[in-house]
């Protein structure tokens, strides 16, 4: 279809047509996809790598230099880095791992790498805001390290994480849209092929719409899971 077809044809109409349908349900699909596997794993390994960074601080459980000020290093120089110039220069890795460096499958592997070392700083962070006081009475009380780690600093500090990974949840979103732009699927792929390169404005604003919506319920649902956290 050349451009002043397009054009001419652009519209909400168009985007919810028999044209286009099929691929908006696909890129949809693309995107949940996108989204909940690099949450799920980036999230698992993030969770890891924060409660290493706690620990391991100075003064902490398990106080130790090197694993701490390693740990630290690695996510200070990824986690300042745009998503778009990550995904491009861990490209060579990406075929490495993945096969390949274009599709959805491709593009979850750059994704939970950076998920990952953010969700890593997230956690970190979470887990100090809880009360010294509760870790050193627990310690007294005759609880051992990993009990403490685990009965009491985890809990305390969960409403906090469930904001941090809301928060994440948000950048993973951003980031599925970027992944778009180097071939990844979903629906960034999607506003950019069918939208900015054949300058259908009308059907970028049907996915920024698509994509609030999709923010605001993870944000609901994060803020909600917080109170109820609070409140136990």
């Amino acid at each position: 279809m050349s451009v002043t077809s397009t054009v001419a044809d652009g519209g909400f109409t168009r985007v919810f047509g028999d044209e286009l349908r099929p691929l908006l349900f696909e890129a949809i699909g693309q995107t949940f996809q996108l989204v909940g596997f690099t949450l799920l794993i980036g999230g698992a390994l993030g969770l890891l790598i924060g409660v290493v960074l706690y620990a391991t601080s100075p003064g902490n459980l398990w106080s130790n230099g090197w694993v701490f000020n390693g740990l630290n290093v690695i996510v200070n120089i990824v986690r300042p880095i745009p998503f778009i110039i990550f995904i491009t220069a861990i490209a060579p890795l990406t075929k490495t791992v993945m096969g390949t460096r274009i599709g959805t499958e491709a593009a979850i592997f750059p994704m939970t790498l950076m998920a990952m070392v953010v969700i890593g700083r997230v956690v970190e962070q979470s887990l100090v805001s809880v009360d010294p006081g509760v870790v050193e009475a627990a310690r007294a009380s005759g609880a051992s390290r990993l009990r403490t780690l685990v009965t009491i600093v985890v809990p305390e500090g969960f409403a906090p994480l469930v904001l941090g990974y809301t928060f994440i949840f948000v950048a993973i979103v951003d980031m599925s849209a970027m992944a778009g732009y180097v071939g990844g699927g979903g629906l960034g792929d999607f506003a950019f092929q069918y939208g900015y390169q054949q300058f259908d404005w009308k059907l970028t604003v049907v996915v920024i719409a698509l994509l609030v919506i999709l923010v605001q319920v993870g944000q609901y649902f994060g803020n909600w899971l917080a109170r109820r956290a609070r409140h136990r």
